[in-house]
């Protein structure tokens, strides 16, 4: 489905939705995100904060648990929202994190509109650019 002819105002609901059961006591800052997977499931999560900040989870982290948890496949579109609704962009980490499981065609709504992954990440590094063929190390 075109980026243009899809249903964001419900994708962005179902973010909403899951922001509201952030967990951050620390910062306040809630994320929800929401995900459509290739075979038409949506997945979504929240941010999960921890007293040592370097293992907060993003809400994307937990979207991408979803995504394997009920049977994987690739992202189609993808929105992010702060503690109020209104659509952010993923953090660095992130946005490798959708390149990894949903790849140049992922559409991601940004606050500047619908964009694909190649603009969110541009020249990402992916599993083509890792060594084929040589095993295990």
């Amino acid at each position: 489905m075109a980026a243009e002819e899809f249903d964001w105002a419900g994708l962005q609901a179902r973010a909403t939705e899951a922001m509201r059961h952030a967990y951050a006591p620390y910062s306040r800052y809630r994320v929800g995100a929401a995900a459509v997977v290739d075979d038409g499931r949506v997945v979504a999560g929240c941010n999960v904060e921890n007293a040592a900040y370097g293992v907060t989870l993003c809400a994307e982290c937990g979207l991408v648990g979803d995504l394997h948890m009920t049977g994987g496949g690739l992202l189609t579109h993808f929105v992010c929202v702060d503690g109020d609704g209104a659509v952010i962009m993923p953090c660095g980490r992130c946005r490798q994190l959708l390149w990894e499981n949903g790849g140049a065609a992922l559409h991601v709504m940004t606050p500047l509109g619908v964009r694909p992954m190649t603009e969110v990440l541009p020249q990402a590094f992916g599993p083509d650019d890792l060594a084929k063929g040589e095993g295990p190390v």
